[in-house]
């Protein structure tokens, strides 16, 4: 037998010491502290060491409950990010994609995975709005963000070819919240961030529809053709949406692509498709099923409504990697039209856990966690101590500690700040931080399954206590 290789016994005996560690984990995890017991010193000591000449084989177990042990409990009070809760389910199918291990680059290589990621992505699709769009799965956001506006350079501008300052400037319109992956894209992709417009947003932290078009006009007064609008549905900061509905008629209006970064909150169209009335006018967006689908990472989305266009894009096949077959379903590629050659396949537990609990399932999740979100700015409202700072369009909740002294406002962000570091060094809850308007904010964000209104009620107080600490 091979030194790697293991019996099917002993494969057995290992998932099942791990699937006990995982299901303690699970068991556990309500009651823990949300960090690490050790700091990073410590864990650079424990796992920093030399690579094991001979193995350990089934003594190695033992470490896989020290990691568990040294990780972030993402609990009904996690509140940071934009972080999804790993339904369970589906990280029960994660095992059995890694043992098949299937490459899903093409048909001919995983026509089971192929399959049915174009059936799970048909069906995020279906269930946002948008039946026409097809597209394929990611790592996330940002590379389903990426090669969006690559489609839309590609459209805009060709520069496969010739390279990309052949043909000029371009410009890309993105509100001041745009997400950072969008400016990370632009870089990576030639386009330049001198050439990135950020459109002012009103009090809600919406892009102003007006603005744009005045700095469109400008642009095509000046002779800089208009690459790509992107719109947000689901600001990172406080989950605010875009008027899709008035962006895309000026898109369409400038002949610019729009793109429509939902990777934070599209999915909640599921629940509320009111909110986000135009989405389906986009020619390409994003989303992340391990947001809120609660998938477990890595599961991201990007739908397109131009096959044609995707293929322009990322169509470079060597003759080895080419397709022979012409069968309309045994011939798909999606290397055609993606950034990436192999992929995992990520479709599995997405499908697994839709079939398990079912679309309605998650639609009331969603639901309560948006229920949840107002329930806490409501707590936060009748707290004479703390200020809301952004109106609550989605899960996300910014606020600030103001206290009772009438502080200055400098005085108050290096408090919050503080308050911040005390609430998370306690681990009862967990929160992040945004600015806006310039000030230091708390930030709770409720993307969580296992949220209850029970841990929605203690972030308040436990802020208010952390601000009192001396």
């Amino acid at each position: 037998m091979n030194p790697i290789d293991v019996s099917p016994e002993e494969f057995r005996r290992v998932s099942e010491h791990i699937v006990e560690i995982a299901t303690e984990f699970l068991e556990s995890m309500e009651e823990r502290a949300i960090p690490p017991a050790e700091n990073g010193a410590t864990l650079e000591r424990i796992y920093n060491t030399p690579v094991p000449e001979t193995g350990l084989r089934e003594q190695a177990l033992a470490g896989l409950a020290e990691v568990v042990k040294q990780s972030r409990a993402q609990n009904g009070r996690f509140f940071g990010y934009v972080m999804g809760s790993g339904e369970p389910v589906a990280a029960a199918a994660d095992l059995l994609c890694s043992v098949i291990n299937q490459n899903v680059t093409a048909w001919r290589s995983a026509p089971s995975g192929v399959t049915l990621e174009r059936t799970v992505v048909g069906w995020l699709a279906q269930a946002i709005g948008c039946p026409e769009f097809r597209g394929s799965l990611t790592g996330g956001g940002s590379p389903a963000n990426l090669m969006a506006l690559a489609m839309a350079r590609e459209t805009a501008s060709p520069s496969n070819e010739a390279g990309v300052h052949a043909g000029g400037a371009l410009a890309v319109y993105a509100s001041t919240e745009v997400h950072m992956s969008i400016v990370k894209a632009i870089s990576l992709l030639g386009i330049g961030r001198n050439n990135l417009r950020l459109i002012p947003v009103d009090d809600s932290f919406r892009m102003i529809p007006d603005r744009l078009d005045e700095a469109m006009r400008a642009d095509k007064d000046r002779g800089i053709p208009a690459m790509a609008i992107v719109a947000t549905a689901g600001t990172v900061n406080t989950g605010a949406i875009d008027p899709l509905a008035k962006i895309a008629a000026i898109a369409g209006t400038y002949g610019a692509w729009l793109h429509v970064d939902g990777a934070y909150g599209a999915l909640a169209s599921i629940a509320i498709r009111d909110a986000f009335d135009g989405l389906s006018r986009a020619n390409s967006i994003s989303l992340d099923p391990h947001k809120w689908l609660y998938q477990p990472i890595d599961c991201g989305c990007l739908l397109y409504r131009d096959s044609a266009a995707a293929q322009r894009t990322f169509s470079q096949s060597g003759d080895y990697a080419r397709s022979l077959n012409t069968d309309p379903f045994e011939s798909v590629a999606f290397f055609e039209e993606s950034l990436e050659l192999s992929r995992r396949f990520r479709a599995l537990k997405l499908w697994f856990s839709l079939r398990y609990h079912g679309l309605a399932a998650f639609r009331k999740s969603i639901e309560k966690d948006l229920a949840q979100a107002r329930r806490l700015g409501t707590l936060i409202a009748n707290e004479n101590e703390l200020q809301l700072m952004a109106p609550i369009q989605l899960s996300a909740v910014c606020f600030r500690y103001i206290g009772k002294d009438d502080l200055p406002e400098t005085k108050l962000d290096e408090l919050n700040f503080e308050i911040l570091r005390r609430v998370n060094a306690r681990g009862r809850i967990y929160l992040s931080n945004a600015t806006l308007h310039g000030r230091f904010c708390l930030r709770a964000c409720i993307t969580n399954h296992r949220t209850t209104d029970s841990d929605i009620d203690c972030v308040a107080s436990e802020v208010v206590a952390a601000a009192r600490e001396r």
